[in-house]
């Protein structure tokens, strides 16, 4: 059985290697993009990708407990269904940095993407869906963080 960190190693190796014969797409080194991950609010992660300003959406779903006896490993969820999705982002609105993640999507995988965030207070947290065409389409959710999980 192999460890994470093996399972980790060997996974940069093989996207290090698709990355210089060109197989890869052209995100391999330009998916991190530092300013986005520094930002400090929804607003300025759209921005720093590029995006328009936000608009509530049906068909974006956020998922996460509704209180989180440890803010420690929250778990969160973001998904839709839509064509064109271009990134999927996960936000916790009162984080030092916002963004906690960003998935780069085609109309070929699934935008469903599940993961675990810090949180060091209870605060809204936001699943945002931007299209190819630049706009950007939410979903959000509060959650709580307590120290023994009984929403005090």
């Amino acid at each position: 059985m192999q460890t994470r960190r093996e399972t980790l190693k060997q996974s940069a190796i093989v996207a290090g290697l698709l990355a210089s014969t060109g197989l890869f797409p052209q995100y391999a080194f330009a998916a991190y993009n530092k300013t986005a991950f520094e930002a400090k609010s929804l607003a300025d992660v759209l921005k720093a990708i590029g995006a328009g300003a936000p608009v509530q959406s049906k068909d974006v779903t956020i998922g996460g407990p509704d209180i989180a006896e440890n803010g420690a490993v929250v778990p969160l969820t973001a998904s839709t269904s839509l064509p064109g999705v271009k990134q999927i982002l996960i936000l916790v609105e009162k984080n030092p940095a916002a963004m906690v993640a960003m998935f780069n999507v085609t109309d070929s995988v699934e935008a469903n993407f599940a993961t675990r965030s810090k949180m060091g207070q209870s605060s809204d947290v936001y699943a945002v869906a931007v299209m190819n065409d630049g706009k950007a389409l939410f979903a959000k959710k509060e959650v709580k963080v307590t120290l023994g999980g009984c929403g005090g």
